[in-house]
């Protein structure tokens, strides 16, 4: 990839990008494969774009003590980030601690990254695609909103996104709850194996009957897919097969998944898909990217509305505050970043706004953790950190009065909810005083048996929760925080409640210990039906720029265009109407290639 300074730019691109995660590597690989030259501004440093500076990531990670997302990405004060060490219990005034200025009432608990790359430097690698049923919940069940498209316009592109991001996973596992595929497609690479954790809970789950709202559901243990590289499929492309990319730099390292079982923050060996990798097979010599460029506000002619410029602040080290302001100019604009980022550029920039609905409609996966200990040893930290899933409750009629739901099986023990095996390791030796031969008995009794649900609870858009932006609120060099107004409705509470019924169902099926607990001093403490639990973010953000059918309740059409100006296109996160319960990564990889076609046809047929 062919990393520039702004010296080096050219006067005009046919497309210039704002954000190089993976919405704008995608975008970015298609147009200038197409020979459409490209400008890519980063806001963040390009450490890993060559094997090296991913191994610095790889030290950083090793040192730090707290294994959050963000551990392995240094902070960056003129490219910040939100950290979720900073999200505190709400006080009576905005909370500032960390990047978000945060209003509540709630808090929003998620995070992203801002280094070349993006958040896909340190996500999971989970690719579900959505549910037919996701995308008309306001016909089928009158809540939320439909979808301009439906699964059927996104089922080719779905396969498209599959490909680029190399995912793994048994069809017949996936063909449920309406979900189909074409005759005799199968994903590039076969299913990750299941781990013991889920082998060992399949026993007690599989064939399983939960009542919820009144109905039956019969439950089963399925792998889950994943970006990651595993075993090729030999009947991929209609037996042509599939290569798996390895590590950026150094490729024949990660070409298939060790097992390191830190997924989040970080692949050590890249055999998790990541933006880097499609940016290293863009054209580059139709493609520039600009590192530490960080978009502040777009010029746009109050005639045409075209946007003619996207100015920039480029600053030379993440050490110091000195930067030095630019334009970039092109012929299409396309604002990749982040769902939070994207919409604070629009509203610095008084841009694509004339619904009203930019920034609104902020949402997540609030997700309730729950866990146990298993009546068996199962052996959890090893391989990836989730392999299985229970899908079976991501759709029912039960939506009409609840949020839906999936329980994720982790492979991590108690390591999120409790800090486990660390935290194991100072109860036994500082509170029960166990030493020698009775600590380590002790370890191997209880820490190999630990097991845990990270539940994954369907938010719908909402116009209360939002991003907007205050003057009184600047970052290092200048530039707006965020500011999150934030809730869970009772929709989405209802849907926690359920799904801590069905959690403790399971438990006592599979003969599972609870040790859940949820303190009302956790910032994410919440009550329904007299239950106090407690949420964490699943770093979903989406729904800040939704599409729609409509400039008067939608920021794009569903071409991915922005209404109020024609030359400006919006991809990523921000534009899903609504989302579902599946992780949105895949979704959003397919909407920005279908985007990314539209620009090319754009391109073509205006500007030959």
């Amino acid at each position: 990839m062919k990393l520039i300074k702004p010296s080096e730019a050219k006067k005009h691109y046919d497309v210039v990008i704002v954000g190089g995660g993976i919405s704008g590597a995608l975008v970015a690989k298609q147009l200038s494969r197409a020979g459409k030259s490209c400008l890519i501004l980063e806001g963040g440093e390009a450490t890993g774009s060559d094997y090296g500076g991913y191994q610095e990531f790889l030290n950083t990670y090793y040192k730090e003590t707290a294994k959050i997302p963000d551990a392995p990405y240094p902070v960056n004060p003129n490219a910040p980030e939100p950290t979720v060490l900073d999200v505190e219990k709400m006080p009576p005034t905005p909370s500032t601690k960390g990047y978000f200025v945060q209003y509540g009432p709630l808090p929003f608990r998620s995070s992203y990254t801002t280094y070349l790359g993006g958040t896909t430097l340190h996500w999971l690698g989970t690719s579900l695609r959505m549910l037919p049923e996701d995308f008309k919940v306001k016909t089928l069940f009158g809540v939320g909103e439909d979808w301009p498209i439906s699964y059927e316009d996104m089922q080719p592109w779905y396969e498209k996104a599959e490909f680029e991001l190399g995912v793994s996973a048994n069809v017949e596992e996936q063909s449920y709850l309406g979900v189909q595929f074409p005759k005799g497609y199968v994903y590039p690479m076969h299913g990750m194996p299941r781990s013991y954790v889920d082998q060992t809970l399949s026993k007690s789950v599989d064939g399983m009957q939960v009542k919820i709202s009144g109905a039956s559901v019969s439950l089963k243990v399925r792998g889950t897919p994943a970006s990651r590289n595993g075993i090729p499929n030999e009947r991929y492309d209609h037996g042509k097969g599939y290569v798996p990319r390895g590590a950026v730099g150094d490729p024949a390292i990660g070409q298939r998944c060790m097992g390191n079982s830190s997924c989040v923050p970080i692949c050590p060996v890249q055999a998790k898909y990541n933006a880097l990798k499609t940016l290293n097979e863009a054209d580059e010599n139709h493609l520039s990217i600009q590192p530490k460029s960080v978009a502040y506000k777009l010029d746009i002619d109050p005639k045409s509305k075209r946007v003619t410029g996207i100015r920039y602040k480029h600053y030379t080290s993440m050490h110091s505050p000195h930067y030095t302001e630019h334009v970039a100019h092109g012929t299409l604009y396309v604002l990749a970043g982040h769902a939070v980022p994207n919409a604070i550029l629009l509203l610095a920039s008084d841009a694509a706004n004339q619904s009203d609905m930019v920034g609104r409609n902020l949402m997540d996966h609030p997700e309730l953790l729950t866990w146990g200990l298993m009546p068996e040893k199962v052996w959890p930290m090893r391989g990836p950190l989730a392999t299985s899933g229970i899908e079976d409750l991501r759709g029912g009629r039960f939506r009409s009065s609840h949020a839906a739901f999936r329980l994720e099986m982790g492979n991590d023990g108690w390591g999120w909810p409790a800090g486990a095996p660390a935290s194991n390791l100072i109860d036994y030796v500082d509170t029960q005083k166990l030493y020698g031969p009775k600590l380590r008995q002790t370890l191997n009794d209880e820490v190999t048996r630990q097991f845990r649900f990270g539940i994954l609870v369907e938010q719908l858009p909402e116009a209360s929760n939002r991003v907007t932006i205050d003057p009184k609120y600047r970052d290092a060099i200048g530039n707006f925080r965020p500011v999150i107004h934030y809730n869970l409705s009772d929709y989405t509470r209802a849907g926690f409640y359920n799904a801590y019924k069905v959690s403790q169902q399971i438990f006592r099926q599979a003969g599972i210990k609870d040790y859940s607990s949820y303190p009302e001093s956790d910032p994410g403490y919440f009550t329904y039906n007299g239950e106090g639990l407690v949420f964490n973010g699943a770093g979903h953000f989406a729904g800040t720029h939704r599409m729609g059918s409509s400039p008067k309740t939608s920021v794009v059409n569903p071409q991915q265009r922005c209404w109020d100006h024609d030359n400006l296109y919006l991809v990523g996160c921000g534009n899903m109407v609504t989302l579902g319960t599946s992780n949105p990564t895949l979704t959003m990889a397919a909407l920005s290639l279908w985007a990314a076609q539209n620009m090319i046809d754009d391109l073509e047929r205006n500007h030959p």
